[in-house]
């Protein structure tokens, strides 16, 4: 590769997870932010987002494929059922994609239609060449894949408060989590943001479409099929997701056998935090941040567990885990351009 910086584009740019990922490539050491588009948006991206200029001169364009795939590398910060739309040109022009949407997480297209409410995937076959983009579980199929399918957020966190204890018999997963109004995306969060002010409310209760994202995932570690459970609810405030899993074991866990479990499993995760049993996670210490801090408390009385998680939904829940993943093609150092 020599001294040449790969060049990579947003589609989407206009989105928070757009911006955040501007935020983050425009400072990266080792890539060139070459193309940004977005669907009704043509003027400057530092007109956009006045937080860039001095940064950038680039220009946010209307999605052009061929402009796209010259690019070696895309981001789709697209809504759902857009990306099944652009990924197949892009990969069969060259390009590598990691989609920040869910239109390549489940294997499942049946499972797709179902979730996300829409008639037909419109790139089926690709849901067997795209690999699930978590980190800290799937590097080495990270590393060589054209297509990544970059997680949501409920399920960075939901999904890595359990992964550990998959290596257990679990009885049933019942997953709490909130969500600051970020994650429903710029053309909600404006309605979000007056709705929650001074309120709190679960949504979409067993009906939310990161549900089978996480119970394909955990099914999958546990090598059997699971009772997943997942509620969530929406906080007032920007960002930031708290996940507070209870999961239910065959057999009991003693506090310092579940702390020594969590520690050894992510002790080489460059942004995964098991804290220590007698500290408390707390969103204002990672937003902004790519970290997952962890805390795990075991009852062996009760056969439980209870894991308590937080991150932020637009950096490790989005776009901080979309470079985190281009990292890994590339080879570069994991942590660059999130540090």
């Amino acid at each position: 590769m020599g001294n040449v910086k790969p060049k990579v584009g947003i589609v989407g740019a206009s989105g928070y997870s757009g911006r955040e990922l501007l935020r983050l490539l425009l400072d990266h050491p080792q890539v060139e932010v070459a193309y940004a588009a977005a669907n009704n948006t043509t003027r400057p991206i530092a007109d956009i987002w006045p937080e860039f200029t001095g940064k950038t001169d680039l220009v946010c364009e209307v999605y052009d494929p061929a402009k796209a795939a010259a690019a070696a590398l895309i981001f789709l910060a697209t809504p759902h059922t857009v990306s099944m739309k652009l990924a197949p040109e892009l990969l069969e022009q060259g390009a590598r994609v990691i989609d920040l949407s869910g239109d390549f997480r489940l294997a499942s297209e049946a499972e797709y239609i179902k979730w996300y409410k829409t008639d037909e995937h419109d790139a089926p076959q690709l849901l067997d060449d795209a690999v699930y983009g978590l980190p800290e579980l799937y590097a080495g199929q990270i590393k060589d894949a054209k297509l990544v399918a970059n997680p949501g957020c409920y399920p960075t966190a939901s999904i890595l408060s359990a992964a550990p204890l998959t290596r257990k018999d679990i009885v049933s997963i019942h997953i709490d989590a909130k969500s600051g109004y970020s994650g429903a995306g710029i053309a909600n969060a404006e309605n979000l943001s007056r709705e929650t002010k001074d309120n709190f409310k679960a949504y979409k209760v067993l009906q939310h479409q990161h549900s089978p994202e996480i119970v394909e995932q955990l099914s999958f570690l546990a090598g059997k099929p699971l009772a997943v459970a997942f509620v969530p609810h929406l906080l007032p405030f920007e960002r930031g997701i708290f996940a507070t899993v209870y999961i239910s074991l065959q057999d009991a866990l003693a506090q310092d056998e579940a702390q020594a479990l969590y520690e050894d499993f992510y002790k080489d995760a460059a942004f995964v935090q098991v804290v220590p049993a007698d500290e408390d996670v707390d969103l204002r210490s990672i937003v902004g941040t790519n970290d997952l801090k962890l805390h795990v408390a075991a009852d062996p009385e009760q056969k439980l567990v209870v894991v308590t998680a937080v991150l932020d939904n637009l950096v490790k829940g989005a776009s901080g885990q979309a470079v985190q993943n281009l990292n890994l093609m590339y080879g570069f150092e994991e942590t660059a351009g999130l540090l």
